[in-house]
């Protein structure tokens, strides 16, 4: 019945577009009686209103209905530095995503209209490797919908230039989420887009639309990389940022000054992947102006054609404009269109859902709804002069008043709504969770009747979470393997059985009687003796997901004393429990690498299982040991722990839950520091306090700081151990309000901040640079700086290990 419903709508809006074209051509005599003109009238105060408050220059605001201009109005400034200038209606506006609609689902709407894509082919099978790490299964439906899983953008940190260097990255590109299963918006969607139509076409994308839609719809002021002789017509944006190189196409090539430019960008595309990529992207580059966008409008009121001009089918602008997402996404997408999503606010109060549209970053901004035949053009350059500029909520005041001017519809429009969804949007889970339970190595060697271990003399490094999904240890299971002799144990730090926050004494093993040797005494090492007669050495341990959580390093100085003596390696491998996907933090000091920081190149929270970590140390540190992983089964990069089916096992003392691992990357490195972070409480990492802070301060300042996915109330605490052992103090406690969107480094990083702000040197900061691992960072919390701004900075170490780690991804 959904079906038969859905394809009565779309056949509903083929029958109101073809009526809605007749409607245009035929003169209305009662006109002044539809619309309210005073209404309209009053968006000139709105804008103005904003612009005294420096929400934005100038603007120009264009309202149609069919064939009718209802409003249109150039109001207040193109420019203001170096010198004013008056916003004119012929004004060019770099459009940033409005080129994705404009531009990029248009043509893709042809290509399948032509037969040349499908929205269910792969995008591997146009960009060939693309399918690696995960990405095989994302379809062009996917790219189009924002439902492909990969971030919003590639790495800008990074010192990268070029068209095909954006192809590549976003080739080895990690999806946070599997296809169809949740709505990220990226741009990286839409560049891989225009470059599947640059090759399907062997054209480029500008050529494409160039000839395909501006030039037939006569769109004349519609183009990538503008003249200069135009640019005296175009509005300007803001000065480069030092993160937005090149801001000169000309030195598109060389790396970026020390400093930003000076020069206010005009003409050249305003955001920096598609400035990178030589001006030409399908996500952003398009320069435009309100008459040509009102053309463009009114092809697709028009069912896709526009004075006697077809560039689309009815069906192809039906199709591209109807829901398209999943049922259980509540962001409401269409193919390249927002419908009804978190980005939809310029949609206004009163136009119905069945309407359609898309913003832009730099203030641009198109609403249509075939409903009532109206749509809206409002174009600014917000960003104009500093970047600063804010017209959300102006833009839905516009598209509101301009709906409202409407004194009459006909039944049918009353009627008409998008209610129907496409139903090949259908998620694509890679893995029924509910059939299939995560395994861990130990499960996977088990079920192979350990056949890697068959003959072999072999130790154990493992402690209490060495369990099977039944709850065996692997001590008794290797230990009791038939053809496997199990010789000798040895016990990372906190100890066999996790409980020690000490030195770990060697000691016997009371069930099989072996003696368990310890790798967090005098030396973190294997003694030379402990190796003699072993064949293999087995790691089975559970890590947290943080660089400084100690247990890798355990495993690599394993590896490295077992290659120099020709013993065979196994990894059991295990889940991290924070997720496979995001990375986070300052690399490595030199100065501070040691048994909590074994790599340089990783960031705190580096997103790899102990199995994949093994296989990075083993060729990038050159160890050269003979590595055998055991990869889990059916366990997925994004899941956390508690996707997983496996019990939680506290990995070590103070580690007791999955909430307490998810702050502990940024919680656990400012640890060092003279604060408590809950150790000796029932709550360790999930509160910080000491007797020289006033909670109820601190609170209200990191409240204040908006930081997301956590808020904070003050408590009062009294450790019975460790730090302010039986000692008052007062803090703030963590409530996780969304871990998907929580940074837990940057938390750490706020929360250190805020405390040398509030306390100055009473906060003994400079103590965090071990764990933390960047003493620039804490020179410029010291100083101040924006936490932010110190985030940003990690940019480029965090894509460099993100290209580094990828070579060593074992799932999806």
């Amino acid at each position: 019945m959904h079906r038969i419903f859905a394809l009565g709508v779309g056949l509903a809006l083929v029958s109101a577009y073809a009526a809605q074209a007749q409607r245009v051509s035929s003169p209305t005599a009662s006109a002044s009686n539809v619309i309210d003109a005073a209404k309209l009238n009053g968006i000139d105060a709105l804008v103005r209103e904003d612009i005294e408050q420096k929400k934005l220059p100038g603007a120009v605001v264009l309202v149609g209905r069919g064939e009718r201009t209802l409003y249109q109005r150039a109001i207040g400034q193109r420019a203001i530095v170096p010198k004013p200038e008056p916003m004119t209606l012929d004004t060019m506006f770099d459009v940033a995503s409005l080129t994705k609609v404009v531009v990029t689902t248009t043509s893709m709407a042809m290509l399948i209209e032509q037969g040349k894509v499908r929205l269910n082919d792969r995008a591997s099978t146009f960009i060939p490797g693309f399918e690696r790490y995960g990405k095989e299964n994302i379809t062009v439906r996917h790219l189009l919908t924002h439902m492909s899983g990969l971030r919003p953008d590639v790495d800008l940190a990074d010192n990268w230039s070029g068209y095909d260097t954006a192809i590549s990255l976003a080739m080895q590109e990690v999806p946070t989420a599997p296809p169809g299963t949740r709505f990220v918006y990226s741009d990286i969607n839409f560049f891989l887009l225009g470059e599947i139509i640059h090759r399907v076409t062997e054209q480029p994308l500008d050529q494409f639309a160039r000839e395909h839609i501006f030039e037939p719809l006569g769109m004349k002021d519609s183009m990538f990389l503008p003249p200069a002789s135009l640019r005296e017509r175009i509005a300007p944006t803001e000065r480069c940022t030092a993160l937005g190189w090149p801001c000169d196409p000309v030195i598109a090539g060389v790396a970026p000054a020390n400093a930003p430019s000076t020069e206010i960008l005009r003409g050249v595309v305003h955001d920096p992947t598609a400035r990178r990529m030589g001006g030409v992207a399908g996500h952003a580059g398009l320069f435009s102006t309100a008459a040509d966008l009102a053309i463009f409008c009114r092809m697709l009121l028009s069912g896709g054609v526009y004075h006697g001009t077809r560039i689309l089918s009815p069906l192809a602008v039906t199709k591209m404009t109807m829901p398209a997402t999943p049922f259980d996404e509540r962001n409401v997408r269409s193919l390249g269109w927002d419908v009804d999503s978190a980005y939809s606010g310029n949609r206004g109060e009163l136009l119905p859902i069945g309407s359609f549209g898309h913003t832009g970053f730099t203030g641009t901004s198109l609403w249509i709804d075939p409903a009532t035949n109206l749509f809206v053009i409002f174009l600014s350059n917000r960003v104009h002069p500093d970047g600063k500029g804010d017209v959300t909520p102006l833009r839905a005041r516009v598209s509101t008043v301009a709906a409202s001017a409407i004194n009459s519809l006909p039944a049918a429009a009353r009627d008409l709504a998008w209610t129907g969804r496409d139903f090949g949007a259908a998620p694509q889970p890679a893995v029924p969770r509910a059939a299939a339970g995560v395994l861990s190595g130990i499960d996977v060697i088990r079920a192979s009747g350990f056949a890697a271990l068959k003959g072999k003399r072999v130790g154990l490094v493992t402690n209490h979470t060495g369990r099977a999904r039944d709850g065996a240890t692997t001590i008794d299971l290797l230990h009791s393997a038939p053809d496997v002799k199990l010789v000798a144990l040895f016990s990372p730090e906190h100890g066999i059985r996790g409980i020690l926050d000490s030195k770990v004494p060697t000691e016997t093993d009371e069930k099989t009687g072996l003696q368990i040797h310890s790798l967090y005494a005098e030396t973190r090492r294997p003694p030379t003796a402990t190796l003699d007669n072993l064949d293999a050495i087995v790691i089975d341990l559970q890590d947290i997901g943080a660089r400084f959580y100690t247990y890798m390093t355990t495993m690599a100085y394993v590896m490295e004393e077992a290659s120099k003596r020709g013993i065979n390696v196994v990894v059991l491998d295990r889940p991290n429990p924070i997720g496979g996907v995001q990375i986070e933090g300052p690399a490595l000091d030199s100065s501070s690498i040691g048994f909590t920081g074994y790599f340089p190149a990783m960031p705190i929270r580096h997103s790899l299982t102990l199995g994949e970590l093994a296989k990075l140390f083993n060729a990038e540190n050159r160890i050269g040991a003979n590595l055998t992983v055991v990869p889990m089964k059916n366990w997925q990069r994004g899941e956390w722990f508690d996707e997983t089916g496996l019990p939680w096992i506290n990995p070590s003392p103070n580690m007791r839950n999955l909430l307490q691992a998810t702050v502990y990357p940024g919680i656990g490195a400012i640890e060092g520091t003279n604060i408590s972070v809950g150790r000796g409480t029932d709550t360790p990492f999930e509160q910080i306090g000491a007797p020289w802070i006033d909670g109820v301060q601190l609170s209200d300042a990191l409240n204040a700081r908006g930081i997301p996915g956590v808020r904070f109330y003050p408590v009062r605490f009294t450790p019975t151990s460790s730090k302010y052992a039986k000692e008052e103090c007062q803090g703030v406690f963590l409530i996780v309000t969304d871990r998907t969107a929580l940074r837990p480094v940057r938390l750490g990083l706020e929360v250190a901040a805020m405390v040398s702000k509030l306390y100055g040197t009473k906060y003994e900061l400079e103590s965090a640079e071990r764990l933390f691992g960047s003493r620039e960072t804490l020179t410029r919390i010291r100083a101040g700086d924006d936490p932010a701004l110190i985030v940003a900075s990690w940019g480029a170490a965090e894509a460099r290990w993100r290209l580094l780690r990828a070579k060593y991804l074992l799932y999806r």
